[in-house]
């Protein structure tokens, strides 16, 4: 790990807030979502994290990683602080709940040569019998004279961001302070904030986006940030819509599943006690964008002041730091329909009435976007699909002790010699040659005699053939040679499983011309999903062959 006197960090950025805005109400926590309950100013930020970091650095060396594992609230931002002043690097995971998150924390922990864990009185007493050293974050002595300045550089890492696993064993994302706050002043660029804005965020801070665009972001550019829990969001999506029409939020970020739900568990007398008319940017990204969810979302919430310029469809990942393009203000999102068979082929090819794809806009700092085969590296021309790579200041430093993969992942070059890249893995093309758009991932992609399907595109179809079919929980994939799976996950109230699945073999078979081999339906919350959100159609794939034992029906060609 690279470690620099210059370049600025985080610590950086705290210290002086303190300093310049020592009473600035920075973080203002919702516990049940509307009220704020708890607060933070910038120079009681500053205090708290000094004294976890005193404690900190008592109890481990320099540079060590420590699981950052906390509930959603104001600990959490202090904890993290807390990690960074003490020269430790964190490593931020979901509370575990369940026999699976253990492993997987088990995991992460090894693979991360893990010190010890960072967590609050409300977490401590089970992570305790984990056999790692425990910290708990709001019970350290008040001695924030005891710390001393790590005199950390713009290389030296941030966190380490453990991958979602949506396609296999999850990785450290190496990332440093430089590239941390490169990638909020470009995300700024795009979106606009000044002191006025207003940030409101139930996305989880274990997370890429919640914790740099959710958390980090205010704090440097230096507005007030409204904190929820994602439960409290999920139980009651409303909740978030209230908190922006309630505190005129401007700013705010999630998931596309997100914009569905709150369609669909909203009324219409709910929507016009709102008023959304100061939320300026509506960022929609971490997984597949779909234009259905945009339109049906504006169309609902029109009356609530809410307008469809508004959205900002967005890119990235956690190799990139975060963003990659985003859809900038006063750019209206731009959706194309496509020939749905030229684009299994490859070819971008306008049609009325046509597939339609939403763009993921442009990069605000010089990165280089290639659209390559992923078999040759040698780049595609205008309109074709291919392989994303990126060229950009803001890439992470690589995959944490796997160098054979961050050389692969991180530094591939093109036919013709260009290079580095980072190869996302994600297939799309550029429109107009700046444009992003996204058609699918790489290895999810369904070759079924000799066409491209993406998983995506079947997945809709089944959740539209039955309203008792869960929208964005279904999960599409191959087992075997032009073999399809298809696992639905159906609304607990449906009486005849057998009849939904009958419905979304037809319609995939009519709309997509498959024919699906492996059709099996399950009770809500059966499918595996990421941090994020998105199916995991690997582990999706293990749960199938392991013999379904939670089905509530199943069909299967023989």
């Amino acid at each position: 790990m690279e470690s620099r006197s210059d370049g600025v960090t985080m610590i950086d950025v705290l210290r002086a807030k303190a300093s310049q805005l020592p009473d600035f109400q920075i973080y203002r926590f919702l516990d049940d979502g509307e009220t704020v309950t708890d607060s933070l100013m910038c120079a009681q930020l500053d205090r708290r994290a000094r004294e976890i970091a005193a404690e900190l650095q008592r109890r481990f060396p320099p540079r060590a990683r420590v699981l950052l594992i906390v509930p959603p609230g104001l600990d959490g931002i202090a904890g993290y602080f807390g990690a960074l002043y003490a020269g430790i690097v964190p490593v931020p995971l979901f509370p575990p709940q369940d026999a699976s998150a253990i492993a997987r924390m088990k995991k992460t922990a090894a693979d991360a040569q893990v010190s010890g864990v960072l967590t609050t009185s409300a977490l401590a007493g089970p992570l305790s019998a984990g056999g790692i050293p425990v910290v708990v974050a709001d019970q350290v002595p008040a001695d924030a004279d005891a710390w001393n300045d790590p005199r950390l550089g713009a290389g030296d890492l941030a966190f380490l961001q453990y991958t979602s696993g949506s396609t296999g064993d999850p990785k450290g994302v190496m990332v440093a302070h430089g590239t941390l706050i490169l990638t909020c002043h470009d995300i700024d660029r795009a979106f606009l904030h000044d002191a006025n804005s207003v940030m409101v965020t139930w996305l989880p801070t274990f997370h890429d986006m919640g914790l740099i665009y959710g958390v980090l972001l205010p704090l440097l550019i230096g507005f007030p940030c409204y904190v929820m829990s994602p439960v409290t969001f999920l139980r009651k999506p409303i909740r978030w819509l209230r908190a922006i029409s309630t505190y005129r939020g401007t700013h705010s970020a999630a998931p596309n599943f997100a914009y569905d739900l709150c369609v669909r568990r909203t009324t219409a007398e709910e929507r016009r006690a709102l008023d959304l008319s100061s939320w300026r940017v509506a960022s929609n990204g971490a997984e597949p964008i779909r234009e259905s969810s945009l339109t049906e979302f504006a169309s609902a919430f029109a009356a609530s002041g809410f307008t469809f310029t508004s959205f900002c469809p967005s890119y990235g990942m956690a190799e990139a730091t975060l963003k990659i393009t985003t859809t900038c203000v006063g750019k209206a999102s731009r959706i194309l329909r496509l020939d749905g068979e030229a684009l299994e082929e490859g070819r971008v090819v306008p049609a009325e009435g046509g597939r339609p794809v939403v763009g993921c806009g442009w990069s605000n700092i010089g990165a280089e976007l290639a659209i390559v085969d992923p078999e040759t590296c040698t780049p595609r021309g205008a309109n074709e699909v291919g392989e994303v790579w990126v060229s950009s200041p803001s890439i992470a430093q690589g995959y944490w002790r796997r160098p054979e993969q961050t050389e692969k992942t991180f530094r591939a070059h093109t036919s013709d010699g260009r290079g580095p890249f980072l190869r996302t893995g994600d297939l799309g093309f550029l429109h107009d040659g700046e444009e992003l758009f996204i058609t699918g991932r790489l290895k999810d992609l369904l070759i079924i005699r000799g066409r491209n399907h993406y998983p995506q595109d079947l997945e809709l179809t089944a959740e539209r053939a039955d309203e008792a079919v869960r929208p964005g929980c279904t999960a599409a994939f191959l087992t075997g040679d032009d073999r399809v799976a298809l696992l639905v996950e159906t609304q607990a109230a449906s009486e005849d499983p057998q009849a939904v699945l009958r419905k979304v073999r037809a319609a995939v078979a009519a709309e997509h011309g498959v024919a699906v081999s492996d059709l099996v339906a399950f009770p809500p919350g059966t499918l595996p999903k990421t941090s994020s959100g998105k199916i995991r159609r690997t582990a999706s794939r293990e749960l199938l062959l392991s013999g379904v034992p939670a089905a509530l029906a199943e069909w299967h060609r023989t």
